[in-house]
């Protein structure tokens, strides 16, 4: 138990890496290029949720199973933000593609309790397993925080508020670390959905914040090739930090 408890906590302390933004001379360089950190952020997470759809896939057994839950969470995230109040945080004139940051903080929330199901279920296994599940979990985690900041920067959130709600949307891996742990056979029965959960919700987010919001950004200002550039960038990105977790 303390074994998981210690791994979770680790994982969780990934969501503060944007803590070098409150130094002075970051913030300023992070306010000029939102719009283009928020394109690099789309290009992570669209490699994130093609991941989580592949393993919700393998877990599920069969491929409609898969795609079942992959639709119910992109249901789920669409109906909780239509039900959820309107925000009225400020938004740079024009920019009627702001992106709605609840979306990747409910998301995020999923995500993180099907990772502390998995560190669970392989520390069961052993503690060499469970270091290395902690290791590759840690890896993946510290560029989508990051990434998950701009977003929420972008939506309006001040860095104190962004690093606030971050680390407290990674806790919910204490959810799923520590049921795993008591109802290890019941979660691991629940990897599929939740895998599919955050998948869904995660593609709405892709699909309707980010990859809009970096389209009309680039039509706006002329900014095609950077935003491209970006989009690309986080892709690589995200792909070799997926292959070399692998290894």
């Amino acid at each position: 138990m303390i074994e998981i408890l210690a791994a979770s906590l680790l994982v969780m302390l990934a969501s503060l890496v944007g803590v070098f933004s409150l130094w002075r001379r970051a913030e300023k360089i992070i306010e000029r290029n939102l719009d283009f950190l928020v394109s690099f952020s789309a290009g992570v997470f669209v490699v994130i949720v093609y991941r989580l759809a592949v393993e919700t896939i393998e877990h599920a057994g069969q491929a409609v199973w898969g795609f079942t839950w992959i639709l119910v969470g992109a249901l789920f995230i669409w109906v909780i933000c239509k039900l959820l109040p309107a925000t009225h945080m400020h938004a740079e004139p024009g920019d009627e593609t702001r992106v709605d940051p609840r979306k990747i903080l409910v998301s995020d929330s999923i995500h993180n309790v099907g990772d502390g199901v998995l560190l669970a279920a392989t520390f069961s296994v052993s503690v060499a397993l469970g270091i290395a599940t902690t290791a590759s979990v840690l890896i993946h985690e510290v560029l989508q925080e990051i990434s998950e900041f701009f977003i929420l920067r972008k939506g309006g959130y001040t860095p104190q508020k962004a690093l606030s709600l971050n680390f407290l949307t990674s806790s919910s891996i204490l959810v799923g670390s520590v049921g795993g742990f008591f109802f290890l056979e019941l979660f691991e029965y629940l990897e599929s959905p939740l895998l599919g959960f955050a998948a869904g919700a995660l593609l709405v987010v892709v699909l309707t914040d980010l990859i809009p919001h970096s389209i009309s950004g680039s039509y706006e200002r002329s900014h095609y090739a950077k935003h491209l550039l970006l989009f690309l960038i986080g892709v690589a990105l995200m792909l070799a930090v997926s292959v070399f977790a692998a290894h």
